[in-house]
């Protein structure tokens, strides 16, 4: 019978002279990891976060356009010509004309900075109120806690789009029916937000100690609360204004937003879904395209935010 063979790992085989076998460091040899392999990037994305700076890159370009967009493309967005409807791409007009003529390219840029104006401004009266609601309903409980969460709890019970639509319908169109609409009902989710971070902060030993050095309950929400509660707001006030551009879009899509004949990419799709059947993409293929690229980039910032912000353990 032939005797098993065994492998010199196995029996931990010597080298010459009954030693182990060594490697040219002199130390028994090893298995080698596996390298893993790492994506090259600069030092300022390596120190930073990725998401942040790809969303700041992608919204910073698209603001820029707006921004200087209209100091070279000068033709009034909305001077009509009918003699020159649905004209194809050219140095006069680079994305052609719409059905009255107007240029495409000019009404795009004049109402990209309506929408993101409308979006961005209609952030700064909510996330200011419900700061300070959520404040002094997370502080002082009680009574204050009581009065302000159920008013919140009234907003919540109606859905957003349907309050907001009503209370334009109500108002009239226009920018100021958009921006008091939007007040009344975003402030409820920045209370919400912020009263359930100053009841956990509440309790820390150093807002304790400001109260037993005798600061002054306003101080101490002005210099300590707020500023350490502010950030979870900011985060979500990113989501916010991707909501608000929707909610203008819509609107002015329905015919109950931005007041014609102001340009806004609302009703530029508007516009634009009736001539579809006839080969005329342009005209609601833009602005849907902007406002899918906008909402991308603020949902990257709010991302990037989050995990810049988010506390430390």
């Amino acid at each position: 019978m032939s005797e098993p063979t065994t492998s010199p790992t196995a029996t931990g085989a010597t080298g010459p002279g009954g030693k182990p076998p060594r490697t040219r460091g002199g130390t028994a040899s090893r298995a080698t990891p596996t390298a893993r392999f790492t994506l090259p990037l600069p030092a300022f994305l390596r120190r930073h976060n990725l998401q942040l700076w790809i969303g700041a890159v992608i919204l910073g370009a698209m603001v820029l356009l707006l921004a200087i967009g209209p100091l070279f493309v000068t033709d009034d967005p909305n001077r009509q010509d009918l003699l020159n409807t649905f004209a194809p791409s050219s140095i006069a007009h680079p994305l052609g004309t719409d059905q009255l003529g107007r240029d495409v390219l000019s009404r795009f840029l004049h109402g990209g900075r309506v929408d993101l104006i409308v979006a961005v401004v209609a952030v700064i009266v909510p996330f200011i109120l419900g700061t300070i609601l959520g404040s002094l309903a997370g502080y002082f409980g009680r009574w204050v806690d009581i009065v302000i969460m159920r008013l919140a709890d009234i907003v919540s019970a109606f859905p957003f789009y349907v309050l907001v639509i009503v209370l334009v319908f109500v108002m009239g169109n226009g920018m100021g029916s958009i921006f008091v609409a939007i007040s009344a009902v975003s402030w409820v989710a920045y209370a919400r937000i912020v009263r359930g971070e100053v009841l956990v902060l509440r309790e820390q030993e150093f807002i304790s100690a400001c109260r037993a050095s005798g600061l002054s309950t306003p101080r101490i929400l002005t210099r300590h609360i707020i500023p350490n509660t502010v950030s979870q707001g900011v985060i979500y006030a990113m989501s916010d204004i991707v909501l608000n551009i929707g909610v203008v879009v819509t609107l002015s899509y329905f015919g109950m937003g931005i007041v014609p004949p102001t340009a806004d990419w609302g009703q530029m799709m508007n516009d634009g879904q009736q001539y579809m059947g006839t080969g005329n993409y342009g005209l609601i293929l833009w602005p849907g395209f902007a406002v899918v690229i906008v909402s991308f980039a603020l949902a990257l910032i709010g991302d990037g935010l989050t995990n810049t912000l988010k506390p430390k353990r």
